[in-house]
């Protein structure tokens, strides 16, 4: 009869919750996803409450034991992805003090730069201390929430919440920790001396496992409400990028891909630990053990179009749909992705975004054009950082909503000047990473034979004709980045 073995990958995005399950061989049965909101009560603030995550990891649960009674009475293993860098405050009875400080909130850039200027922190976390990061928060919280700094119990990413709601432990992954600034990335284990540096202690952080280790096991109150067998393990799993390059089988060194999501990133597998922090680039543990990764990270990739489509009233998919397939010689108006500050290359938390070159003959969709460009040449900025940082890219794998429009990816191949390969239909994103991590937890299964490539539909390729006019204008780009400072 073959194994009926069922695994389930959770993956905890900023704007919902997403729960994707596969067979033993890795294929897609089903999903079923719970939309989120983001709270921003003050400039430069990002938030959620923590416990919406958990009423939207009830309504996953309940629309997958609906649509999918028999494969969840089979599930044998869960692996979870989330968004990473959030600061999720929680008290002696396991309740969050706050709500949770997201990846993209910007308040601790003061904090970033005061620890970021101490011995030590790129030398043992391999990375510079954004203020996106975790470790700034915290310092945040003390300077501004004394009272609630003082309560706090653990420290715990977004992902590994609902870990403690699944299966009652304080458990957290190398890849995940990796973007607190308080993690020896080298050894993948916490840095007592970095804690002390920002008045924290290992007692209050998470015990560590690899991606795809048991990382708990699924409460026995839980198993009962939905039916589902006892004793399920929870894998260690991983930060979004991690699992979704575990989803596309970007494991070694030489695999990369590029993801226009919310951000962007431009994420390249390592076999060995290559920290370079001045590049901005990000030098992280990947989710399987002995292996590391480099990415560069875009804070405002669709995120821009997004944007703009506000303004204008139309969908970013309505914006792209008018540009057709081919691609078209840059224009005048220019583009600064910077909405909401800039991670790689730039450590910049005050910067932001800006048309420039606007004339009389600008239309909605020159400006359009002048936004896919402009992200464009910041995953540009990104490619040559990755570059100074030793890591050579030669094609990438495409993934994320933006890269549903074939003109962006034209834009982008030609920009970067390099192939990008269009994986065939189907998600291979972060749930499908938390997946095989879980399928690997549960089975001991080797990555090798779990974490597969895709298949690739097309392969993009740059407009050769294209290069140089937007090469030229890529050195108006990047000498235009010093003006749009916020004030």
């Amino acid at each position: 009869m073959g194994d009926r073995s069922v695994y389930l990958g959770l993956d905890l995005g900023t704007s919902g919750l997403k729960g994707m399950l596969i067979d033993s061989q890795g294929r897609n049965i089903g999903f079923a996803n719970a939309p989120l909101t983001v709270e921003r009560p003050n400039e430069g603030w990002s938030e959620q409450n923590p416990e919406r995550w958990i009423t939207a990891a009830k309504a996953v649960f309940n629309q997958l034991t609906r649509d999918f009674p028999v494969e969840m009475g089979a599930l044998h293993g869960i692996g979870l992805s989330g968004q990473m860098h959030g600061a999720t405050l929680i008290d002696r009875m396991g309740q969050p003090l706050r709500p949770c400080i997201l990846w993209n909130d910007t308040r601790s850039f003061d904090e970033a730069a005061a620890l970021d200027a101490q011995p030590g922190f790129r030398e043992i976390s391999g990375n510079i201390v954004f203020p996106g990061f975790t470790a700034p928060k915290l310092m945040w919280v003390k300077h501004h929430e004394p009272e609630i700094f003082e309560n706090i119990n653990k420290v715990l990413l977004p992902k590994d919440y609902l870990r403690l709601w699944l299966t009652g432990e304080t458990i957290s992954d190398m890849s995940d920790s990796a973007g607190t600034s308080w993690l020896n990335v080298e050894t993948r284990d916490w840095s007592d001396a970095l804690l002390r540096a920002s008045q924290m202690t290992r007692a209050q952080m998470p015990t560590l496992v690899e991606g795809n280790a048991e990382g708990g096991i699924l409460r026995d109150v839980l198993a009962d409400l939905w039916g589902l067998p006892k004793g399920i393990i929870v894998a260690g799993g991983a930060g979004d990028n991690a699992a979704s390059a575990i989803g596309m089988g970007v494991i070694k060194a030489g695999q990369a891909f590029l993801s226009l999501g919310t951000s962007g990133v431009v994420f390249a597998a390592n076999d060995s630990y290559l920290p370079n922090p001045e590049s901005a680039v990000h030098t992280f543990c990947h989710a399987l053990p002995d292996r590391w990764h480099q990415m560069g990270v875009i804070l405002s990739a669709v995120d821009s179009l997004g944007w703009y489509g506000k303004i204008t009233g139309k969908s970013p998919e309505a914006l792209t749909t008018t540009l057709g397939d081919s691609l078209r010689p840059p224009g005048n108006a220019m583009f600064l992705p910077y909405l909401g500050g800039e991670r790689t290359p730039h450590n910049d938390a005050k910067i932001r975004g800006s048309f420039l070159g606007l004339s009389h003959n600008d239309t909605r969709e020159s400006l359009t054009r002048a936004v896919i460009e402009g992200v464009g040449f910041a995953f540009a900025d990104n490619l040559a950082a990755l570059h100074r940082a030793g890591t050579n890219i030669e094609r990438v794998l495409a993934v994320g909503g933006g890269a549903q429009s074939r003109y962006w990816l034209k834009a982008i191949a030609t920009i970067l000047d390099i192939p990008v390969d269009i994986p065939v239909a189907g998600d291979f994103g972060a749930a499908l990473g938390a997946a095989r991590l879980g399928l690997m937890a549960a089975t001991k299964a080797a990555a090798n034979d779990v974490c597969t490539p895709p298949q690739i539909a097309e392969t993009i390729l740059p407009v050769t004709e294209m290069t140089a006019p937007f090469h030229a204008k890529y050195q108006h780009f990047k000498s235009a980045y010093p003006a749009p400072k916020g004030h």
